[in-house]
């Protein structure tokens, strides 16, 4: 590597880093997209060889359009390497097996984990139907209670999970301070980083084991492309991360990878905009007599706005949460049948603006007793800022709201 490629700034990487894979003698601007299943090789020889040194050989085992995917994330986050999911949720799944697996071993065994009480309803509907069903024990914990957590440890857990930035709630939790007294407990540590993206905070070098990306959201960032990827800080997870992936076979495919990785290069313009339009957005909301809380981390009267200040540099995410005055499902319903910009949709981060429902989307299959006691109500609204001029924005929340008067 020259010495000019060591320094370059996060923009810079997103935009060069895996992209000009050469192909002969020749050096494409792009990436191409590899659809093959299967590679040749010039000998029985050379292919026995590439079993033995990763190389291509199959389209379960590696691809070099993936591969370019997962050099950008990988870079982005500041790992060692990353590994590539068809889906988020494939990509969470596979890194609590990779977290969970004794030091120097290849299999799992049963495992504590200790996980954020506040997160994406699908991952805590994944740990108690499926690893709880595997004899993992799962407890839940207020991971901005620090008392709390630290007593939690007392157990002794496998893994620590938690989202830096809590869905759809976006509380902000101590990253530094979690992964200390984890790693004196012997804890790997993994987060989901979707929320905050790289841009806003690098789990792994606060000392993050696994940091986890749905890639649909932020990192492809154009509704186009669902995805996971998981970026590790040690060769060991890495390794570990890459035959799982390989057993399991949720593969993401090169189609998908050479989205993603495009997406990718204007991460950091996409999400600096959104970051500013939704602090706009969440004060202007504040203010209006139809809403009763505003959950923005850009906030002054945010619990953890101090904190998100000294973690996220100045931005504080394009996601706005708040709760409707008439806390109910029809008026909120009503609300997003009255808007005409914002996209009513089930995902977050794209480049349009999306509205969604937690607790009949995001938080859908958390019983109504959990979710209450996470403070998701009848009335919460999670908004996904999106690229738009932040004027058009208001202008279609100002006209929705009013229906709701």
């Amino acid at each position: 590597m020259e010495n000019s490629e060591l320094h370059r700034r996060f923009d810079t990487l997103l935009v060069h880093e895996g992209a000009h894979a050469p192909t002969d003698d020749v050096r494409p601007t792009v990436t191409p997209i590899y659809a093959t299943s299967t590679f040749i090789h010039s000998s029985a020889a050379a292919l026995d060889r590439a079993f033995d040194e990763n190389g291509l050989v199959y389209g379960r085992y590696g691809n070099p359009t993936v591969d370019s995917f997962e050099k950008i994330v990988a870079a982005a986050e500041g790992g060692i390497g990353a590994v590539a999911f068809a889906s988020g949720m494939a990509a969470l799944h596979t890194a609590f097996l990779a977290a969970g697996t004794p030091r120097g071993a290849t299999q799992p065994e049963a495992s504590t984990i200790i996980a954020g009480q506040d997160m994406y309803g699908s991952t805590r509907t994944l740990l108690n139907q499926f690893f709880a069903a595997q004899g993992w024990s799962v407890s839940y914990c207020d991971m901005t209670d620090l008392e709390c957590f630290a007593e939690q440890l007392r157990a002794r857990p496998a893994i620590v999970f938690l989202e830096p930035i809590s869905n759809p709630l976006l509380k902000i939790t101590d990253l530094p301070r979690i992964v200390e007294l984890a790693r004196d407990a012997g804890a790997r540590v993994v987060v989901d980083n979707t929320f905050a993206t790289p841009l806003l905070l690098r789990p792994i070098e606060h000392g993050v084991d696994l940091v986890v990306h749905s890639a649909t959201k932020y990192l492809g960032g154009h509704g186009d492309v669902v995805g996971g990827v998981v970026a590790a800080r040690t060769h060991l997870m890495h390794n570990t991360l890459r035959s799982y992936g390989k057993l399991l076979g949720a593969t993401l495919g090169p189609y998908e990878a050479w989205l993603l990785a495009r997406g990718l290069k204007t991460l950091s313009l996409r999400v600096r905009r959104q970051c500013t339009s939704a602090y706009e957005v969440a004060h202007w909301l504040r203010a209006q007599p139809q809403v009763s809380k505003v959950y923005y981390p850009g906030l002054a009267d945010h619990p953890q706005h101090e904190l998100a200040q000294q973690l996220f540099g100045g931005l504080f995410g394009g996601i706005v949460a708040f709760d409707l005055r008439v806390a109910t499902q029809e008026v909120a319903f009503t609300f997003m049948d009255a808007l005409k910009l914002v996209l009513p949709g089930s995902t977050l981060g794209d480049i349009y603006s999306l509205v969604s429902y937690s607790a009949r989307s995001s938080h859908r299959d958390v019983p109504v007793e959990e979710r209450r006691a996470q403070g998701i109500g009848d009335g919460l609204v999670r908004l996904s800022v999106g690229i738009e001029d932040v004027a058009d924005i208001l202008d279609d929340l100002k006209q929705a709201l009013a229906v709701v008067q």
